[in-house]
């Protein structure tokens, strides 16, 4: 087993094992869940590129140590950043981040992700777009971002866009969390297996000598089972979230959900409502609209979006939100962010459209994310 060192002299932040045609990585930051690093996306970047070169490698497996795949970027480091006033060691940041996540999502070899545990965020970037997700009954899904000043990124407009109806908005502006068989049921997993399977599954993925993904397919579901969505389970009521999530506005949105919440008690629709209400205007808005883009673009149009809109949140010239979000959610823990436009009406469109613009400082520029040659059909079919 071969591994390496992060440049702070941390614990390896990034394992490697190699078991003939297959790599392993393994996100080492347990006390952490995993959250990303500057220098955990810098190493898996790096591997992902050498990999792709070496024609021995045929499979990668992505999991994570501990109880977590990943819990995200580690944005409280970033936001540190800002408050002394640098805003561009953020820009790096998401830089490496997405052009990680748009490797993944146009990468010549089969990646299976093993999300036994919490994947949000950051998380959800290394793994979803990937050709198999692998999710467990430990597995905890959800973009946060909204309820922390920041909108679904990672290339999120894109995979978010292309769930059932109109699921991927509810997600992303309510930040709700899915259990396994929720994940399976949209498509954000593609299989689910047992946690007591895993050393099996892994085990049998070892044996891989092929980078034909319906072979893969085949030994994951060996392992898979079907499992049943819980009685009270967001999903089975995709016929009312399609009603309201299909709205042309957020207030329209909130509006529906308030109409359906008088017609029937329902305690997801009340904790649906209290969402929205908790996080930040600014975010729902940007991301409603980013989500709605999504739909119409391929991923790596998606991510050079995105990167605009992280770069205009981190400078924090129409809203500071992000910030605060992160005082109140990550650093003080008061759980009471003061939102600044506080209400949605306050958030007006030309605020909006500032985030889909590029940013005016003439060191910026945009994303340019690396050439793609040679890809198997999966990924071309994202461009």
């Amino acid at each position: 087993m071969a591994s390496f060192s992060s440049r702070d002299g941390q614990e390896d932040q990034v394992l490697v094992e190699e078991k003939s045609f297959v790599r392993a990585l393994i996100l080492n930051r347990p006390k952490q869940l995993n959250a990303l690093s500057y220098d955990m996306i810098a190493r898996l970047l790096e591997l992902f590129l050498v990999y792709e070169k070496d024609s021995n490698v045929k499979l990668l497996i992505l999991k994570g140590k501990g109880r977590a795949f990943c819990a995200g970027g580690d944005v409280a480091t970033v936001v540190r950043d800002i408050n002394n006033g640098n805003w561009k060691s953020g820009e790096i940041f998401f830089r490496k981040e997405f052009t990680l996540n748009y490797l993944m999502a146009t990468y010549s070899r089969p990646q299976v992700s093993i999300l036994n545990g919490i994947v949000m965020g950051g998380g959800a970037g290394c793994s979803i777009h990937g050709s198999f997700r692998v999710a467990t009954e430990n597995s905890v899904f959800a973009m946060p971002e909204t309820a922390l000043g920041l909108f679904p990124d990672i290339g999120a407009s894109y995979f978010l866009s292309r769930l059932p109806g109109h699921f991927g908005e509810y997600l992303g502006l309510t930040g709700a969390r899915l259990d396994g068989a929720e994940m399976l049921a949209c498509g954000l997993a593609t299989h689910f297996v047992p946690s007591a399977k895993l050393p099996s599954l892994e085990a049998a993925l070892y044996t891989v000598d092929s980078r034909d993904q319906a072979i893969i397919s085949a030994i994951i579901r060996e392992y898979s089972e079907l499992p049943i969505l819980k009685e009270q389970s967001a999903y089975h009521r995709l016929d009312v979230i399609n009603r309201c999530f299909s709205r042309r506005t957020v207030e329209d949105i909130l509006s529906a959900l308030e109409r359906e919440a008088t017609n029937k008690v329902d305690d997801w629709i009340l904790a649906s409502i209290q969402s929205l209400k908790k996080a930040s205007p600014t975010s729902l808005k940007i991301s409603l609209r980013s989500i709605r883009e999504g739909r119409l673009q391929g991923v790596g149009q998606c991510l050079v979006r995105e990167y605009r809109m992280v770069c205009h949140v981190m400078r924090g010239q129409v809203s500071k939100d992000f910030v605060e979000g992160c005082r109140a959610l990550l650093l003080d823990k008061d759980k009471n962010p003061k939102w600044e436009p506080p209400r949605l009406e306050l958030v007006t469109d030309k605020m909006v459209e500032s985030y889909f613009s590029k940013v005016d400082d003439e060191d910026w520029e945009d994303l340019k994310l690396p050439p793609r040659s040679n890809l198997p059909a999966s990924a071309f079919a994202k461009l």
